[in-house]
């Protein structure tokens, strides 16, 4: 199915209101295509982001929990990121983001799917990443501000946390259900330990 026709807005002005490393927005006077004037619209942006659906070659997927300030909850995620400057690439940015987060790399990636947080108002896009087949290969290297512990978890268990609603960053259940659609062998218990938590 082909995309719809574009209609984008006419920029009449611009003007940034703050340009923080976490808040920068800009409002805008727009001219819709009907000649309709939106006096004041505001955009926020983002560098493009990076999450990795990580399996081990056991078969265990690698989460993370983390409090997140926003909600006051802690809830189990998957690795996600930004994409820094230094970055050679966003596949680069992903396999940095496991690592750092949880020590694990290697194996097989593929790009899984691109999707946009809100289109209404960021500028960004995230790309998910699925790595099948890593391994534990070193230490977590954490930001001065991140608090994270790492799980590992069965293919029936991320499915159970998708279905309780215990992943919240819609984000990150978006591709996870995307795999599990994709994977019809997905989901079925597996034999072996219920859990496992790296710290």
């Amino acid at each position: 199915m082909e995309k719809p026709e574009n209609r984008p807005w006419e920029v009449l002005s611009s003007e940034y209101l703050a340009r923080e490393p976490w808040f920068t927005v800009r409002r805008e006077r727009l001219r819709l295509p009907d000649g309709r004037i939106v006096p004041s619209y505001y955009v926020f942006e983002y560098p493009a982001w990076v999450n990795v659906i990580a399996i081990t070659r056991d078969g265990h997927f690698v989460m993370i929990d983390q409090y997140r300030h926003g909600l006051g909850e802690t809830d189990y995620e998957i690795t996600a990121g930004v994409v820094e400057p230094t970055d050679a690439s966003l596949l680069a940015a992903a396999q940095r983001e496991l690592m750092e987060e949880t020590g694990y790399g290697g194996g097989q990636w593929r790009e899984l799917m691109t999707l946009s947080a809100n289109p209404a108002t960021q500028n960004n896009l995230t790309h998910t990443f699925l790595a099948t087949g890593v391994e534990l290969q070193g230490d977590q290297h954490l930001d001065p501000t991140e608090d994270l512990r790492v799980h590992l978890f069965t293919e029936e268990q991320v499915l159970e946390l998708l279905r309780t609603g215990a992943i919240r960053q819609a984000l990150m259940a978006a591709p996870l259900w995307r795999y599990f659609a994709e994977t019809p062998e997905a989901g079925e218990p597996a034999p072996g330990p219920k859990e496992k938590m790296i710290r």
